[in-house]
């Protein structure tokens, strides 16, 4: 099986059942500890740690992935 390097913002919103924008606050604001958000300019940029955020959410969620 191949391994995740990074997971989307809406794939981890979908897994959550939660909105792509509680994702996006909670990473700019460091609350959701799976991963980063970085601003460039006027932008930002999100990078998910698949490890981190399956633990997060509970390794059943990643088994259900998985099928």
């Amino acid at each position: 099986m191949k391994e995740e390097k990074k997971i989307t913002i809406k794939k981890a919103s979908s897994l959550m059942n939660k909105s792509e924008q509680f994702v996006r606050v909670g990473l700019q604001r460091g609350i959701l500890p799976f991963g980063n958000a970085v601003k460039l300019s006027s932008r930002w940029s999100y990078y998910i740690s698949p490890k981190l955020f399956y633990e997060y959410i509970g390794n059943e969620k990643k088994e259900e992935q998985n099928v």
